[in-house]
């Protein structure tokens, strides 16, 4: 049976759909001597997803450098403090290196930030948002990409805590790990059901979309009666 998929998920529908998060370890890199023993582990990958996340600015003209460059593999992802460790010459191979695929999502505005850090030539990286047109999707947010293809939620409640904590949390680091390991998820999904041919999209208007939003409102607007 071919999968169907939507041109546009409703953001509505993803607050029913069960939660998923990365289910490997996770390794917090903190200082620069660690670096070298994890960026040859993740080259030795066929694969990697990449993201990063930023100490979140509540005052205006208020800038931050990039405080975190997630990198995961299947099974193992690393959080590189970027805010401890800067871009070691071992950080600075990964990035630039153009034997293993790297996905992100929106990773163009992701290679601006690291930029900030310290100058490199980016090396093999996808970007999703590159490719998710080809099967027709037109949403370009990592949530509405997962729940549209796999059918389950990525929580994005940890997106504005600071990420240049003493110690970050452990709802922090496994939001932080899961958002990198999706982006394989993602990519080896999309690549299977191109090859395949295992989709059929359907098409919602933007009068569907508002119906569907205002029916989950009016539901939940019951649900708190009872």
């Amino acid at each position: 049976m071919k999968r169907v998929i939507y041109n546009k998920f409703d953001k509505h529908s993803i607050t029913a759909l069960p939660l998923v998060t990365f289910p490997g370890r996770i390794v917090v890199i903190v200082s620069a001597g660690e670096t070298e023993k994890a960026v040859d582990y993740l080259l030795s990958r066929d694969i990697l997803g990449v993201d990063t996340a930023t100490r979140p600015s509540f005052k205006r003209g208020e800038m931050h450098k990039v405080s975190l460059l997630q990198v995961s593999s299947r099974d193992i992802c690393f959080l590189f403090r970027l805010n401890y460790t800067g871009i070691t010459p071992a950080i600075k191979r990964l990035l630039e290196d153009k034997t293993v695929k790297k996905i992100g999502l929106s990773w163009h505005d992701d290679i601006l930030m690291l930029k900030k850090r310290e100058d490199f030539k980016p090396g093999l990286f996808i970007d999703l948002q590159d490719i998710v047109g080809n099967i027709g999707i037109e949403d370009r947010s990592l949530q509405k990409l997962y729940a549209n293809i796999f059918g389950q939620k990525i929580s994005k409640r940890q997106r504005l805590t600071n990420w240049e904590n003493d110690v970050l949390t452990d709802k922090q680091k496994v939001y932080a790990a899961t958002d990198a390991w999706s982006c394989i998820m993602l990519y080896e999904e999309i690549m299977r059901l191109l090859q395949s041919d295992g989709y059929v999209l359907e098409v919602v208007s933007e009068e569907n979309m508002q119906q569907e939003a205002s029916n989950v409102e009016d539901a939940s607007q019951g649900e708190r009666v009872e």
